[in-house]
This record gives C-alpha cells, structure tokens and sequence, in this order.
C-alpha cells in the first residue's frame, strides 16, 4: 500500500508561483511512477503532468507545458509540482496519485492511478 499526502495549496494571484509537495509512505517511492490531477470545481478530474520512476521523463498537459514542472526527489519520497505564471483557470483541487502496477509511461487516465492522496486546493485570484 501506498499513503500520499500533499501540501503547498494556496491563494496567489495571477502571474503568481506555487510549488505543491506530495510525500509518499510505504512501497518503496523509487519503483513507481507519479501523477498530478486537478479538479475545477463543476468539473471532471484531469491530467496535469507525470513523472517516471526514476525522473527521467516527464508528460504534461498542454494546458500547463511550459509554466508547470514535475520534478521529485526518491530520497526523500516526494515528488514536486512547481506552479508559474500561474492564471485564474488553474484554479482547482489538486491531487497526486501513483502508479504502482508499472504500466508503461505515460499514463494520462484517472483510472490508471492506483493511489491517490486527499488534494489541496490551489486559488488563484485574477
């Protein structure tokens, strides 16, 4: 099993930075790959970006590509998801998720994600 928990949600405005931090517990970080979702309230959860196991490559919506970057650390079980030029629309509830079954990378789909941590919420003011 697998525990996620995020941290780094906030309320910045427009043109802003944030960086989400999400910390893994139990089956060993460096084996699987991790995700990023967000869901907009009113809206269906979605992709936003995905890191493989051992950092090496990295997926991105095309919403993001370019202001957003994954990024994590095996040694201290985190991955990262530095957030610029931040815009209205990327207001929403952010999640990390792992794929623990080693499908081939990338994985885009919610379903595809075995383990999901609780969200934090991102706001960002116009």
């Amino acid at each position: 099993q697998v525990q996620l928990v995020e941290s780094g949600g906030g309320l910045v405005q427009a043109g802003g930075s944030l960086r989400l931090s999400c910390t893994a517990s139990g089956r060993t970080f460096s084996t699987y790959a991790m995700g990023w979702f967000r869901q907009a309230q009113g809206k269906e959860r979605e992709f936003v970006a995905a890191i493989k196991w051992s950092g090496s490559n990295t997926d991105y919506a095309d919403s993001v590509k370019g202001r957003f970057t994954i990024s994590r650390d095996n040694a201290k079980n985190t991955v990262y998801l530095q957030m610029n030029s931040l815009k209205p629309e990327d207001t929403a509830v952010y999640y990390c998720a792992a794929e623990t079954l080693l499908r081939p990378f990338p994985r885009r789909l919610q379903y595809e994600y075995d383990h999901w941590g609780q969200g934090t919420q991102v706001t960002v003011s116009a």
